[in-house]
């Protein structure tokens, strides 16, 4: 745990009591703060009371005594309206923030030489491969490092910080609208696609969430920005405006609706940080083109990911652009951060190969919960058996009609079924509103098809109508994959 000094003798509001709020209130007891819970939920409440922690109802609080206000991601901060507590705070001129701001104030307070660095990763889609593949490359390279935040642990349950360490965390636009002063080494920004626009009020509001990652940042910090969407290339120019190093990722392909290829930017070439006792990396770098198979830099080939499998498709390309560059900024030499890219064993749920049934092979892509994210797996594979559905995002489906042919037969559940059939009207489709079913009914098309065939579940919708969250649904997938004698495929 990080305890986090500043609120000594001081009370603290703790609103919301899942995983980021009672470990938010473990961290400011430690650090000598007294922190008062409340949780709409009584379950939240019981837990938090047996742990000895004060509950009070904060609807008959009086906020004049609170030093700050920390806000469970989960409840809305300005849209569509501001949570009750928000209002609260604001009317009692008490500062609003969460665990991550709660992590940078705790390293903040640190003397500078033992202060460890900070990898943080935002973005639409990507940002937890991304996270644990940069986790993974530097651990593979010997750095100690702690993986969190948004994915796993909760950023404050990491372990307390030591000068040597890397911190590698993923946050959420909702955990990034709750900070003002962190401050990452090395902040990534994957892309940006729409996407949770009613917690942000648009586009504009989301964008600028995300954007919040870059916002503390010291001059000598590197900002690695993902430019193959219209918002990137806009975000990376205004901060090299404001004097920020930035390096950009972008893949080689062509934007959809034709036209050229996006290209790295080029740059004033970054310099790697300086952690102490760590060999600096020797070249610096400006801009990083990345296609499926391998990765440039200006032209000069760095690796070959043909043989790395569990990293197919051009984004997946790209999430290893962001890992290897960021690797090298933190002195991690070229061949170290290739062979920790190549050995890396993937996430569950996220393009992962979870079992083969002769020439099949079944590929659970849950995370895909929006059409970008379904976009990527899609164009990964030229024909695919693809199971998709759910409760369906703005949009549904019909940014991925030019991804149709790809799609030998598509297998619809959930909600969304009847809709994506209407959108898939001349593309081969059956509505079988079940996982299971949907299984079944692939396998055997495949089956039928004969060679090397891929049934691909990437839903391009939340998974809300059917199952509490993509996990379980990727499980239910998995269940009735090997259900069906498929055999669970060797790790990478």
């Amino acid at each position: 745990m990080i305890p986090v000094p500043g609120f000594e003798g001081r009370r603290v509001a703790v609103f919301g009591l899942g995983r980021s709020g009672i470990t938010a209130a473990r961290a400011l007891q430690a650090g000598g703060a007294i922190p008062i819970l409340w949780d709409d939920g009584v379950s939240g409440r019981m837990q938090a009371e047996a742990e000895g922690f004060l509950v009070e109802d904060l609807t008959r609080a009086d906020w004049s005594g609170f030093a700050a206000l920390v806000l469970s991601p989960g409840a809305p901060l300005t849209h569509p309206k501001p949570h009750w507590t928000v209002e609260r705070a604001h009317a009692a001129g008490v500062p609003v923030i969460g665990d991550v701001e709660l992590f940078a104030r705790a390293l903040h307070a640190l003397p500078e030489g033992r202060r460890p660095h900070v990898v943080a990763i935002t973005g639409t889609n990507g940002k937890s491969t991304t996270t644990a593949l940069i986790g993974w490359v530097l651990k593979s390279a010997g750095l100690s490092v702690h993986i969190g935040g948004n994915i796993g642990i909760g950023v404050l349950a990491l372990p307390a910080p030591t000068p040597d360490a890397v911190y590698v965390i993923e946050v959420s636009s909702y955990q990034l609208d709750l900070t003002t002063s962190f401050a990452p080494d090395v902040a990534i920004l994957t892309n940006i696609s729409p996407d949770h626009l009613d917690r942000h009020g648009g586009m504009e509001g989301y964008v600028a969430a995300k954007q919040r990652i870059f916002q503390a940042q010291s001059a000598d910090a590197l900002a690695l920005v993902g430019v193959d969407e219209d918002w990137g290339q806009r975000i990376a120019a205004d901060l090299r405006k404001l004097g920020h190093r930035v390096c950009t990722v972008s893949t080689s392909a062509h934007p959809r609706g034709g036209g050229d290829p996006v290209r790295a930017a080029h740059a004033t070439p970054t310099e790697p940080l300086q952690p102490k006792n760590w060999v600096p990396a020797s070249a610096g770098m400006s801009g990083i083109e990345a296609e499926p198979g391998a990765l440039l830099t200006d032209g000069e080939v760095l690796a070959d990911l043909s043989a790395a499998r569990s990293l197919p498709g051009r984004h997946n390309a790209q999430n290893a652009a962001f890992a290897y560059a960021a690797a090298r900024a933190l002195g991690v030499s070229h061949e170290a951060a290739v062979e920790g890219l190549l050995t890396f064993p993937g996430l569950a749920h996220r393009m992962e190969a979870v079992g083969r049934l002769g020439s099949i092979r079944f590929i659970n892509d849950s995370k895909g919960t929006n059409a970008d994210a379904a976009r990527q797996a899609l164009a990964s594979y030229p024909s695919v058996f693809w199971i998709a559905g759910g409760k369906a995002k703005e949009g549904g489906i019909d940014s991925l009609r030019d991804l149709f042919p790809h799609v030998a037969k598509a297998y619809l559940i959930g909600e969304a079924a009847d809709a994506f059939s209407v959108t898939l009207a001349d593309t081969p489709h059956v509505v079988a509103h079940t996982m299971e079913r949907a299984v079944e009914l692939a396998a055997a098309d495949a089956a039928k098809a004969g060679g090397e065939q891929v049934v691909l579940l990437s839903p391009a919708c939340a998974s809300f109508d059917q199952f509490p969250d993509f996990e379980v649904r990727g499980e239910a997938f998995r269940a009735a994959v090997l259900a069906l004698g498929a055999k669970p495929e060797p790790a990478a």
